[in-house]
C-alpha cells in the first residue's frame, strides 16, 4: 500500500476526533451504562471497524481489506482477553460501578499510545532486518505455550514493582471520591486516590499486552497503516464490551486455549515466511528455503475464525453442562 502522508492525518483526525467523544460523555456523566447502551456502542464501533474495511478493498484491494480483517480479529480477540485482567485489577482495587468506565477508557488510550510506540518499532526493525520475524515468531509460539499451561488471570495479574513502590511512597487516600486522581483531606493535606493506583496498574498491563499483540498483528501484514487502524478499531468499543460481557466472560474457559492456537499459528507462519525469505548467511548460505510455504491471507482469516468459533462454542457448552451439574448436585 502507497499510503500518503493526507490519507495518515485524516485517519488520526478521525480517530482521536471519536475518541474525543468518548472522553466527552464519560467527564460529563460517568455512570455504568446499561446494556442497551453497551450493546449499541459496540455495535457502532464493529460498524465502523466493517465500513473501513470495505473502503480499504475499494481503494487498494481485496488483498489488503482481508489483512486489515484478519489483523482486527486477531487484536479484538485478544482484546477480549485483556478484558480478564481489567476484571481482576477492577475487584482487587475495589473500582466503583459508576468510575469503571473512566478507567477503562485512560487505560485504552494508553494502550493506543503504547501500540503505536511499538508499532513504529516494530515496523522500522522490519524494514531493516528481516530476520526479526524470526524472533516475532519464536516469542509468539513461546506465548502459546505458557496459554496452554493455564496461568489464572489472578496469577497473570501480580503488583509489580512500580505499584509497590507508588502505594509505598505516596500518599494516598482510602476513597476514589469523584475519580480524580487527587483529593483533599479533611485535615486540609493534599492526598492521592487509589485511582492514581489503578491507573499504574492498568498501563503496566496494557504494556505486557502489547508486547503479545504487536508480534501478532505483523504476522497478518506488514503495512504499518493496517497495522495500526487493525489496533485501533481493536481497542475502540472495548470499554461498552466490557459491560455487555459481564458475566460471559467468565464463561469462555476456553478462550486462553483458543487464543493459544492463533497465536501459534501466527508464530509458525511467521517462521516459515522468515524461512522463504531468508537472508542470514548462517542459514542455508542466506538463501531462502523454497519448500517454506507461505500461507494465504484468506487460510489465515478461516484459521482464526474457525478457532474463536469453536472455543467460544466449547465454553459455553461446558459452562452450560457445569451450572445443570450444579444444579442436579444441590437438589
Amino acid at each position: 500500500m502507497n499510503v500518503s502522508a493526507w490519507v495518515w492525518g485524516a485517519t488520526l483526525v478521525a480517530l482521536i476526533a471519536v475518541l474525543a467523544v468518548d472522553l466527552l460523555i464519560i467527564g460529563r456523566r460517568p455512570h455504568e451504562p446499561s446494556m442497551k447502551e453497551a450493546g449499541g456502542w459496540v455495535a457502532f464501533y464493529v460498524g465502523l471497524a466493517v465500513i473501513f474495511g470495505i473502503g480499504v478493498w475499494v481503494t487498494a484491494g481485496g488483498q489488503a481489506a482481508g489483512e486489515f480483517y484478519t489483523g482486527w480479529l486477531t487484536e479484538y480477540s485478544l482484546s477480549v482477553d485483556n478484558l480478564f485482567v481489567f476484571v481482576i485489577i477492577m475487584a482487587r482495587f475495589a473500582v466503583p460501578r459508576h468510575l469503571q468506565q473512566k478507567v477503562l477508557l485512560i487505560g485504552i488510550v494508553l494502550a493506543l499510545l503504547m501500540r503505536g510506540i511499538f508499532i513504529a518499532a516494530g515496523a522500522a526493525l522490519i524494514t531493516q532486518f528481516s530476520w526479526v520475524f524470526y524472533i516475532f515468531g519464536a516469542f509468539l509460539v513461546y506465548t502459546a505455550i505458557t496459554l496452554v499451561k493455564g496461568e489464572s488471570d489472578e496469577e497473570e495479574f501480580k503488583e509489580n514493582i512500580l505499584i509497590r513502590w507508588a502505594k509505598r511512597a505516596l500518599p494516598l487516600s482510602s476513597e476514589f471520591g469523584d475519580g480524580k486522581f487527587r483529593t483533599v483531606s479533611a485535615t486540609g493535606k493534599r492526598l492521592f486516590t487509589p485511582m492514581l493506583i489503578v491507573m499504574i496498574a492498568i498501563g503496566t498491563t496494557d504494556l505486557i499486552f502489547a508486547l503479545d499483540s504487536i508480534p501478532a498483528i505483523f504476522g497478518i501484514t506488514k503495512e504499518p497503516y493496517l497495522v495500526f487502524t487493525a489496533n485501533v478499531f481493536a481497542l475502540m468499543g472495548l470499554r461498552q464490551l466490557f459491560f455487555l460481557l459481564g458475566g460471559l466472560l467468565e464463561r469462555l474457559v476456553y478462550l486462553n486455549i483458543g487464543l493459544a492456537v492463533v497465536l501459534a499459528f501466527i508464530g509458525v507462519k511467521l517462521v516459515l515466511e522468515a524461512l522463504h525469505t531468508n537472508s542470514l548467511s548462517f542459514i542455508n548460505g542466506g538463501e531462502g528455503f523454497h519448500w517454506a510455504p507461505e500461507i494465504p491471507i484468506w487460510l489465515s482469516l478461516l484459521v482464526i475464525l474457525g478457532t474463536l468459533a469453536i472455543a467460544t462454542v466449547a465454553s459455553l457448552m461446558k459452562t452450560s453442562r457445569d451450572k445443570k451439574r450444579e444444579l442436579l448436585t444441590n437438589k
